[in-house]
């Protein structure tokens, strides 16, 4: 089943035009990963600290992939992927999951969208939240 959360941001649709199967190719060349070695059981979403805040699970964005659906780089489950590894050391087909949703935020930040607006945040705010917390924003949303 499919949840029907996922927004349309036309930004991202008008810099990525890919042909049949051309999502896919670049999410393995990117990972390094099989997406066709998954056989959709669930247990990454079953174990993904994060799922309740995802639009889509592990398993379902892997599969919306395969599929070659680009909505799923508008999914947040993309960005809010942790790399905490849990689904990929519970993986019955030893796909590294975290690889692939690296993979997929890749492919958005190569046409240069940046999500982090970093100027909407406030100068108290700037002064206040630690430099890491800037670093890893910027590591994770502008590449």
């Amino acid at each position: 089943m499919v949840k029907s959360k996922i927004k349309r941001n036309k930004e991202i649709e008008s810099n990525l035009i890919f042909k049949k199967g051309d999502l896919v190719k670049e999410v393995e060349d990117l990972s390094g990963e099989n997406l066709f070695g998954c056989y959709q059981c669930g247990t990454c979403s079953a174990g993904c600290p994060f799922i309740e805040d995802m639009d889509l699970g592990p398993d379902e964005v892997i599969r919306h992939v395969v599929l070659d659906r680009d909505e799923v780089l508008n999914a947040k489950s993309i960005w809010l992927c942790a790399s905490c590894f849990t689904c990929a050391e519970r993986c019955p087909r030893d796909l590294n999951i975290t690889k692939i949703m690296e993979a997929l935020r890749q492919i958005v930040l190569r046409k240069k969208i940046d999500h982090s607006k970093v100027t909407a945040t406030s100068k108290h705010e700037r002064e206040t939240i630690p430099q890491l917390a800037f670093v890893s924003l910027f590591r994770k949303n502008v590449g």
